[in-house]
């Protein structure tokens, strides 16, 4: 198929290129001349505008940091919209707000086009690996049509509802796993500063209940002060702040998130903004007055 791929970042470079090993033409546009000699090294066409990749594509799939990236990209001047043929199909699997998300699927609707929300979760490690969770929102129809597509980058992949309902489980799990990050954060630190060995404690932990994925992977790095990304910081604070704005619109409490998000805002504060999300224990560190590590 003819896929263009917008937002060839972290996660977007190694998705659309599983997308190319299984033999898919992929095009994207790109502001920055050392950057598209690379993807045209790697057999990715590089056009001028989103418009221009709409327009040679079949299929067009976005991966952006932020709602106001996706809605410029879809929506603005020589945006997608106005390159999309009827019948394209728009896959968007950034993590953005889910109200915007539905003006998008509505507004590509009117073109007659399909759209899909397609959030993912597993980071760069799951983009590489080819092992992502998709939360996908849409109609049945469209889920069908991108699915052989989907599985060439993912693993686990569930159509959980209409337009929208995608963003809200993506947004379900950022709470869930930054509640979780900062379960261990907390607890290696009260364990360090109780004299204990932050990485026998884990250890420990690992063989009982409080044992989880967080624990294994994130609580490795907080110990071994390996904050490469990942996932950043600033990234999961936008997503809580998505979590909180539409909390705030539903009027529903989150007080775990709102904690959560004070603290990534600290760690943002102190520098850690483009450091892996696991970096959120530096806050907790600081309010100990202690540094957990490897002994």
């Amino acid at each position: 198929m003819k896929i263009g791929f917008i937002g060839l970042g972290v996660m977007g470079q190694p998705m659309a290129g599983h997308l190319l090993q299984a033999g898919h033409a992929v095009s994207t546009c790109v502001n920055r001349t050392p950057v598209s000699e690379r993807l045209r090294q790697q057999g990715i066409a590089v056009l001028e505008t989103p418009r221009a990749v709409a327009h040679a594509s079949e299929v067009v799939i976005t991966m952006l940091p932020d709602t106001p990236d996706v809605g410029r990209v879809l929506l603005g001047a020589e945006g997608v919209i106005e390159g999309a043929a009827p019948g394209a199909l728009v896959i968007d699997m950034s993590s953005i707000d889910p109200i915007a998300t539905r003006q998008y699927a509505a507004a590509f609707r009117e073109r007659g086009c399909d759209y899909l929300d397609a959030p993912v979760s597993g980071g760069q490690v799951g983009a590489e690996a080819a092992s992502l969770t998709v939360m996908v929102g849409g109609s049945s129809a469209a889920y069908e049509r991108a699915l052989p597509l989907l599985r060439l980058m993912a693993k686990n992949i569930t159509l959980v509802g209409d337009s929208g309902a995608g963003q809200c489980c993506k947004i379900a799990n950022q709470i869930i796993v930054a509640s979780n990050i900062a379960a261990v954060a907390e607890a290696l630190v009260f364990a360090t500063k109780a004299g204990c060995d932050p990485a026998k404690v884990r250890e420990a932990l690992m063989g009982g209940f409080a044992a989880s994925r967080v624990l294994e992977v994130h609580g490795n790095k907080m110990i071994g002060r390996t904050f490469e990304p990942g996932f950043r910081v600033r990234l999961h604070q936008k997503d809580l702040g998505l979590a909180l704005d539409a909390a705030r619109h539903l009027g529903v409490s989150l007080p775990g998130a709102a904690m959560c998000q004070q603290l990534f805002n600290g760690a943002k504060a102190n520098g850690m903004a483009d450091n892996d999300h696991s970096s959120l224990v530096t806050e907790l560190e600081r309010m100990a007055a202690i540094t957990i590590a490897k002994e």
